[in-house]
């Protein structure tokens, strides 16, 4: 009996095996066969070759699935619209399959990859409990605003994760090495359900203390769901077992992170560009020193300076501090969010676009359901508030340890050598932020 063609699954933000329904069509298509493929595609690989921790953190990822596939993923390296067909080609592949992209460079690669394939392109499955698009108002448009969208949203509903396929030969002689990188701790599919599974326990109090750096208590599930090493929809079924309001709050977290997948789909140009186009006449000043300062750190402010260790460092940044440390670089400094956003990217593990840069917009209140333009942190206030005994702070920055309590978020009433001077004087700043907004109306 001739045995079927193997089909091609090619793995892009969805590194696992369970819960992956292009994954199940791929198995089906070519009747167990398969090719397990993953494209290091220059454009988005060599964008910046400062980006060691997402690349160590892919890379590990990586690793992790070929494991779990008998070390026979194949990685490839060059422009996937080349790649793809050639090692379709090669193998006499009746099929490839995705998870359906929804990003701006994702769709335009996967029509050039469609259009040079000899077999078809099945995208099955998303990054999404509900793809962008499905939710739509009873006139047939998309959400402008979270709230009606969430309701929208839980009366969809969502499918039921499913098992990996019951039978699978991975076919991996193809394969290149991966590339060289350094050990990350907890990364692929088994950390990422083991790490959920543990943080499920203490899911009651999320609602309490999300907003607590200092207590370090946040899943950083954004990480796994940013490799895809597991679905939402695997997470949203645990949550509906639970009965607090932390779950409940975690739920419209995540709901909030499809919102801006659905906005970024339907408006590709907010990557960079404001929602709101009244904006791109905003009065922003041209990234210079005080640019730099924020980026490393020094800008004398310990809740900003913190957080941009933190990312530095383990390229990861508490949520509560994302919003600080935004609104200061867009009100204080009155420097472009697109900026802070591409800084972010370039340094996040969990870096994901739609996420990025819709959440840069919200705090510079040009993008849907955006905080108000008035909203404008300060930096002290919010240290105080959330990191009331100064723990975070001297965590990420060593000359503050000798600071207790308030001492640690106001250094320049206290002696703290090596420490530098505030850049700026935030109420002064706050007044100019507000007229350069007010001169929109």
């Amino acid at each position: 009996m001739r045995r079927v063609a193997p089909a091609v699954m090619w793995f892009r933000r969805d590194l696992r095996l369970a819960d992956n329904p292009a994954l199940l069509d791929a198995a089906a298509a070519g009747d167990g066969q398969l090719i397990g493929l993953f494209v290091l595609d220059p454009l988005l690989w060599d964008e910046d070759e400062e980006a060691d921790a997402r690349r160590d953190r892919l890379v590990a990822s990586l690793r992790s699935l070929s494991d779990s596939m008998g070390g026979k993923l194949v990685v490839r390296r060059g422009d996937p619209a080349e790649v793809v067909p050639a090692l379709a080609k090669e193998i006499g592949a009746v099929s490839v399959h995705v998870a359906a992209d929804y990003g701006p460079y994702g769709q335009r690669r996967d029509r050039a990859v469609e259009e040079a394939l000899d077999c078809p392109l099945i995208a099955t499955g998303s990054p999404y409990a509900v793809a962008p698009g499905r939710v739509l108002t009873q006139q047939g448009s998309s959400y402008q605003v979270f709230t009606p969208y969430f309701r929208a949203w839980l009366e969809h509903g969502w499918r039921q994760p499913v098992d990996p396929p019951a039978r699978v030969e991975w076919i991996g002689r193809w394969s290149d090495a991966l590339p060289s990188a350094s050990p990350v701790d907890g990364a692929g599919e088994g950390a990422a359900r083991q790490h959920w599974q543990d943080y499920l326990d203490g899911v009651a109090a999320y609602d309490d203390e999300r907003d607590r750096p200092d207590l370090d208590s946040t899943s950083r599930m954004s990480i796994p769901l940013k490799y895809g090493e597991i679905h939402p929809r695997t997470m949203l079924a645990d949550l509906a077992r639970q009965r607090s309001a932390g779950a409940e709050a975690y739920r419209r977290e995540l709901a909030w992170r499809e919102f801006c997948g659905d906005l970024l789909a339907r408006h590709p140009e907010a990557a960079w560009k404001p929602l709101r186009p009244e904006f791109e006449k905003l009065a922003y000043d041209e990234p210079g020193d005080s640019f730099d300062a924020w980026c490393n750190g020094l800008t004398g402010y310990p809740i900003v300076d913190a957080g941009m260790r933190q990312l530095a460092q383990s390229g990861f940044m508490h949520n509560r501090v994302r919003m600080v440390v935004a609104s200061f670089l867009v009100k204080d400094l009155h420097v472009h969010w697109k900026h802070g956003a591409k800084w972010f990217m370039r340094k996040l593990q969990d870096g994901d676009l739609a996420s990025n840069s819709l959440n840069w917009q919200w705090v510079a209140g040009c993008g849907a359901d955006a905080s108000p333009y008035f909203r404008i942190f300060n930096p002290t206030t919010q240290g105080l508030k959330f990191d009331p005994a100064g723990d975070y702070v001297r965590r990420w920055i060593p000359a503050l340890a000798n600071l207790p309590g308030r001492a640690a978020h106001e250094p320049w009433k206290h002696s703290a050598e090596g420490y530098p001077a505030r850049i700026v004087d935030h109420a002064e700043a706050r007044q100019e932020a507000l007229r350069r907004y007010d001169a929109l109306r």
